[in-house]
């Protein structure tokens, strides 16, 4: 039974249709995940459902403004592998990955790209998949996680303790799945972990990450996968953020669309440096 194309998926329009698009220089959005463990109370797949599901509730509001790439679900696992059902992506093979999706949009002409993230660890690695898209093309892309957009709303509302609370599986993470796909949380199973060793250095917080980063075997800071408290989560707050999500990521697709930089200009001011060899390009393709 057809239910109808989605003009602002990718993957759902022809190849013409495409080129076409070139002219509106719609932002292109890549959202990405994880299969990683949340705890007893939570899916391997909360990562995929929220950061998709948020991708794809801002298309449904700025279907001229926005492409939707379809959903990369694996991320960098490597720690997380103690835990049964994790897929790891090694991070030089996904920065390979994300980087050659990137440098294959601007290849066909689109010039703005966000990369939405549903998963903590994959962040170094999708900044530096950015960073190689900048250089290596024309095009501009910008990553972030997707509690990021909402950082103040969830600081005035939260109920668990700060910092740790929400972390891995809490607070957070379980109110917006409470809201997506509530039918799929097991809240009894739900416990408060905080074996994360007491710092003022190290810590993990969605709202808010301690001073210093560092990143053990997930295992190393809790016993069954959560570090935070899941017990106050609830799907009412998960709807609220979810809801402010969507709005201020309407917002960001907005102003990145029209975002207009400098040229780029070799400042060199010998003619030496630049007489003999080309404008730098590293690996550009």
């Amino acid at each position: 039974m057809s239910t109808g194309v989605k003009r602002w998926m990718w993957d759902q329009l022809t190849s013409p249709e495409l080129d076409r698009r070139v002219a509106d220089q719609p932002v292109i959005v890549l959202s990405i995940g994880s299969v990683e463990d949340h705890g007893g109370h939570l899916p391997m797949d909360v990562d995929n459902l929220e950061s998709r599901s948020l991708c794809e509730a801002v298309g449904e509001q700025i279907p001229e403004e926005m492409l939707l790439l379809p959903h990369f679900p694996y991320g960098f696992e490597t720690h997380h592998m103690d835990y049964p059902g994790t897929i790891d992506v090694k991070a030089e093979h996904l920065l390979e990955v994300i980087a050659d999706i990137g440098l294959s949009v601007a290849h066909h002409g689109f010039r703005r790209l966000l990369i939405c993230n549903g998963h903590g660890s994959n962040m170094p690695v999708l900044d530096l998949a950015a960073r190689r898209i900048n250089t290596n093309s024309e095009a501009l892309c910008a990553s972030f996680i997707w509690p990021n957009l909402i950082l103040n709303q969830i600081k005035a509302e939260r109920e668990s303790v700060y910092p740790g609370g929400i972390a891995h599986a809490g607070e957070l993470e379980t109110s917006v799945y409470l809201h997506l796909n509530g039918d799929a949380v097991q809240m009894e199973q739900a416990q408060k972990n905080f074996h994360f060793p007491e710092s003022s250095f190290f810590y993990h917080d969605l709202n808010g990450m301690g001073p210093i980063n560092m990143a053990p075997w997930h295992s190393m800071i809790s016993d069954d996968g959560t570090v935070g408290d899941p017990t106050v989560a609830s799907a009412e707050k998960g709807r609220r953020w979810f809801d402010a999500a969507v709005q201020s990521m309407i917002g960001l697709v907005r102003e990145f669309r029209t975002w207009q930089a400098l040229p780029r200009t070799d400042h060199h001011a010998s003619s030496l440096a630049t007489s003999t060899t080309e404008v730098y390009q590293p690996d550009r393709v």
